[in-house]
C-alpha cells in the first residue's frame, strides 16, 4: 500500500530527546503535578475519618510496664504510629519507622495485635525498641479515627495533629513531615 505512513520505531534515546525539549519538560512537569495532586487526594480520602486538631489524649501503660502520657511528648514534633504485627505494610515500614523513632519522640500503638506481653515479644523478636501500647480492643484507634494500618499522626510541639498518613511512608517522608510540624 503506497499511501501508508512510515512506521516510527520507538527507542529510549528518541523518547528522551523528545522529553528534553522545553515543551517536553513542561509536559513532564504537568504530568508530575497531576500525579502529586491525585496522590494527595487519595491520601486525604483514606484519612477522611482521622482525628484532626488537638491530638486525643493517651494515658496508658507501655508494653514494658512504664506509664505513658501523650502530654509527655509536647514541646517538639512527635509521632503517634498505629501498626499491627499481622500487617505486611507495617512490616515493610519497620526500618523507616525505627530510624525515625530513634531520632524523634513518639509512641507506637499495636492495633489488634494481642495483649502487652505478646506485643513486647514481637518487638523483641524483631529487634525493635519502640515505646509501644497494646491496643487489643481498638479503643485508641477508634479515638484517633484509624480505619487501617499503618497510620501515622505527626504532632507539632503543642500536641496538635499536623499531618496524617495511612499506608507505607518512607523515612524521608516522615522526617519531612516532622520538620514541617516544627515550623508550626
Amino acid at each position: 500500500m503506497a499511501n501508508e505512513a512510515p512506521r516510527r520505531s520507538w527507542s529510549p534515546g528518541a523518547w528522551l530527546r523528545q522529553r528534553l525539549t522545553p515543551r517536553g519538560l513542561a509536559i513532564l512537569a504537568g504530568e508530575l503535578l497531576l500525579l502529586v495532586v491525585i496522590l494527595l487526594g487519595v491520601e486525604r480520602f483514606m484519612t477522611r475519618d482521622a482525628a484532626r486538631g488537638p491530638a486525643p489524649a493517651i494515658a496508658a501503660t507501655l508494653t514494658d510496664g512504664r506509664p505513658f502520657s501523650l502530654a509527655a511528648l509536647q514541646g517538639r514534633p512527635a509521632l503517634v504510629y498505629f501498626w499491627a504485627e499481622w500487617c505486611p505494610l507495617c512490616a515493610a515500614s519497620q526500618g523507616a519507622m525505627d530510624g525515625v523513632l530513634a531520632d524523634h519522640p513518639g509512641v507506637t500503638v499495636a492495633l489488634h495485635s494481642g495483649p502487652s506481653a505478646e506485643v513486647a515479644a514481637y518487638l523483641e523478636d524483631a529487634g525493635l525498641a519502640w515505646p509501644a501500647i497494646a491496643d487489643a480492643t481498638g479503643v485508641l484507634a477508634e479515638r484517633y479515627g484509624v480505619r487501617g494500618v499503618p497510620a501515622v499522626f505527626v504532632l507539632d510541639g503543642d500536641g496538635h495533629i499536623r499531618f496524617v498518613t495511612r499506608g507505607y511512608t518512607s523515612a524521608l517522608g516522615l522526617r519531612l513531615r516532622l520538620w514541617l510540624a516544627g515550623w508550626g
